[in-house]
């Protein structure tokens, strides 16, 4: 089972999440504050770290840069700071997500499980396929095709697909370009990567009856990119 390390200096937000992700089949340990964290991602064997900003001490920004200094795990951070500066520079730091208090327990597990595939590789979660659909679209992801209402098959680079995947796990949220690279490139994306604007028009030009008025990809002035359609996923 994957193991969890949440660092958080409040014990209840600590004893919640273990409890919560040890029942759903997650090994959690727990740290108070980052000198604590980075002894044990040093000295075990951690999957994926929950990691707060506002530690004591050092925060999370640096406790981020620390650990990108000797591991390559996952990082999400966990925050009451809601604002976009503060989501960027975690993620330029090396975080691969970003959730903002207070937060819906399953909200984050769904982010954890998503963050640990695509560090694994795993196209589904708990290693299995799965399909999306959204608008008279199908995605298989065991054959990684997607099909249209009339069941013709549309062809995705694998820059494209994860794109569609990255929305599709994230349907209705405001994502900005660099939630988009970490998401699609994770740990790889090098600071302006302007090949997610290429995609994203390639996979427009796929899906939208006019890619130049998006009805399922929408702009969002300011913010980011919004995947409008309502997904289901079996």
């Amino acid at each position: 089972m994957p193991t969890i390390l949440v660092v958080d200096d409040d014990p209840e937000i600590r004893e919640l999440l273990a409890r919560f992700l040890e029942k759903h089949s997650l090994v959690c340990i727990t740290a108070p504050d980052g000198e604590r964290a980075l002894r044990e991602v040093r000295d075990r064997d951690i999957d994926l770290v929950v990691l707060d900003l506002m530690l004591p001490g050092d925060d999370g920004f640096e406790i981020c840069r620390k650990l990108r200094q000797i591991s390559t795990v996952p990082v999400i951070m966990l925050t009451a700071l809601a604002e976009d500066t503060d989501r960027i520079v975690g993620l330029e730091l090396g975080a691969d997500d970003y959730v903002t208090k207070p937060f819906n327990p399953r909200e984050l597990l769904a982010r954890i499980r998503a963050v640990l595939r695509r560090a694994s590789g795993q196209p589904a979660e708990d290693g299995q396929d799965v399909s999306y659909a959204f608008g008279g679209w199908k995605l298989d992801t065991a054959r990684r095709e997607l099909f249209d209402a009339e069941g013709t098959l549309i062809t995705l680079t694998a820059g494209e697909y994860d794109l569609l995947i990255a929305f599709l796990e994230h349907p209705r949220r405001v994502l900005d370009r660099d939630q988009l690279l970490t998401y699609t490139k994770g740990r790889m994306a090098q600071p302006f990567d302007r090949s997610v604007d290429v995609q994203l028009s390639r996979l427009r030009r796929k899906i939208e009856v006019d890619p130049k008025a998006p009805e399922i990809i929408k702009t969002v002035r300011g913010g980011g990119y919004q995947f409008t359609p309502d997904v289901t996923r079996s």
